[in-house]
């Protein structure tokens, strides 16, 4: 006797499975889905899977679910974005670490150069090697050329 009793409540469930389905836009311009869709509206019924499954999808081809809004990502869509959000990173990070790279590299050699004109202005003789090893003395034409590669120098490096 329980085992019938088992058998008809199976029978009423499965038959609730496999009721039709329908597809409608609510008030608010959304597509939504179900069983028994709401007074008023025109829905569209929809042909269930082979087997009468509990999930209902809509069709390949439907205009509609193709602006509709896409579901829950796939481990593998998940993977994707999450490896292209770690690839956009690392991009980032580098171009930000070149440009720390740069800014340094312009502040060093700013030093250099008001370092070099501090030098040449302060009146004081200035020996230079000579492409054959020998010290020698700028005069004072060599001396004014410096001066104006080095206030050059600084202007470029240091604005």
């Amino acid at each position: 006797m329980l085992r019938v009793l088992i058998f008809a409540l199976s029978l009423v469930f499965a038959a609730g499975a496999a009721a039709q389905a329908y597809r409608w836009v609510d008030q608010d311009g959304k597509v939504r889905y179900g069983d028994t869709p709401p007074p008023g509206v025109k829905a569209t019924p929809l042909k269930l899977p082979q087997g009468g499954g509990a999930s209902v999808a809509p069709a390949a081809g439907d205009a509609a679910a193709k602006g509709a809004k896409k579901g829950p990502l796939t481990p593998a869509e998940q993977e994707k974005e999450f490896r292209k959000r770690q690839a956009d990173a690392q991009k980032a990070r580098e171009k930000e670490d070149l440009a720390q790279r740069d800014a340094q590299a312009k502040q060093e050699n700013c030093a250099r150069a008001r370092e070099t004109l501090v030098g040449l202005e302060s009146g004081q003789r200035i020996a230079r090697i000579g492409a054959d090893g020998e010290r020698y003395y700028p005069d004072d034409a060599q001396r004014e050329a410096e001066l104006v590669k080095a206030r050059q120098s600084v202007n470029s490096w240091c604005n």
